[in-house]
């Protein structure tokens, strides 16, 4: 008996095609179906953007700026002064938030700000002290920027020589840079923030990018920075540095004002010292006091004329009074010389 081989089917070997991270979506979608989540966004930094009570209508709008700015920002109700800054993790525990920032005002005259990084309340965290505050609305500038777009960073050189400036920039890297994928975010890069460290401050400038190669307008807001302390902990904790050079604005007042003091006690000092030497007796007439007598300007240039007249006729001397006077001058020498003579004679007789 011969056995049969039956032919085996070959089974055809599907090929393994790598997953397109994007698909396209479908032509149609059903209105039950979930929208399907972005993966792409691991980056979730969230800034809790709040101030406390007692701020300025100035302080308020750029707080307002720099929201519209940072569209991974989160909003907060304003704080009461009773509380105390460590509330602060607190409330950004309960917002989701790893970074804060809060604008804290002092007699309406003075806006401080605070950024700091409040994961687990490791810190670090930076006061400053904000000045030259120039709004967006207040400024009339011609850039314009896309709301929630993502912007680049540029620092200057400096902050890459300091120690201090180093932390400072990989603290503002964290809380101004808009995460890449982020939902409030538009995929547009078409502004740029610059810090610029000069006079001890830190120099805070928002441009429109207008061409690829490097023409910029200014969109704001714009202000400066003084630092103040760097702290170890996230509103807590020992003083990493402190700014030697840093001059409270009610030390500065107080001493303008000790200036406008000092300004008045030395105008009464010179009053009296006028009042003291003045003199007691006039002064004695001049010597063409008559001039001044008669308002006719006719009578006036006519005793000038005379009076110029009389000055020449003095100066002038005739060729004989000259020659008269060089005569007796030679006569005196001559009747000196003689008599020295004689002198000299008597005495060597007597000798």
């Amino acid at each position: 008996m011969g056995r049969k081989f039956i032919k085996k089917k070959k089974v055809e070997q599907l090929e393994i095609v790598p997953l397109d991270e994007n698909p396209p979506l479908p032509p149609q979608r059903a209105s039950d179906e979930a929208i399907p989540k972005r993966e792409q966004w691991v980056n979730k930094q969230r800034v809790l953007v709040f101030a406390a009570r007692g701020i300025s209508h100035r302080d308020r709008h750029l707080m307002r700026d720099i929201k519209t700015l940072m569209p991974h920002h989160r909003p907060e109700a304003k704080m009461e002064r009773s509380k105390t800054l460590s509330v602060v993790n607190e409330m950004c525990e309960m917002k989701h938030c790893n970074k804060a920032m809060l604008f804290e005002g002092r007699r309406k005259r003075d806006l401080y700000m605070w950024v700091a990084n409040t994961v687990g309340s490791t810190g670090p965290s930076a006061k400053f002290l904000i000045e030259n505050i120039h709004t967006m609305a207040e400024l009339k500038l011609t850039g314009n920027c896309l709301r929630g777009s993502r912007p680049l960073l540029s620092f200057d050189a400096k902050f890459e020589e300091l120690p201090h400036l180093k932390l400072l920039k990989e603290l503002f890297v964290q809380t101004f840079a808009v995460p890449n994928h982020h939902p409030k975010s538009q995929p547009f890069i078409d502004h740029v923030y610059t810090f610029t460290y000069l006079d001890n401050r830190i120099w805070f400038r928002n441009f429109q990018i207008l061409s690829e190669d490097g023409g910029l307008s200014e969109v704001g807001p714009r202000f400066v920075m003084n630092p103040v302390k760097i702290f170890d902990g996230s509103f807590t904790g020992n003083t990493i540095w402190e700014n030697p050079d840093y001059v409270s604005p009610s030390k500065q007042r107080q001493v303008l004002k000790k200036a406008a003091k000092d300004k008045y006690v030395n105008r009464v000092e010179q009053k009296v010292q006028q009042e003291a030497t003045r003199p007691v007796k006039a002064y004695e007439g001049l010597d063409n006091e008559e001039l001044f007598d008669d308002e006719d300007p006719i009578e006036t240039a006519k005793l000038l004329a005379m009076k110029a007249k009389k000055k020449l006729e003095e100066k002038k001397t005739p060729k004989t009074a000259l020659s008269k006077k060089i005569k007796e001058k030679q006569m005196q020498v001559i009747k000196d010389v003689i008599e020295q003579k004689k002198a000299k004679a008597k005495r060597t007789k007597k000798v």
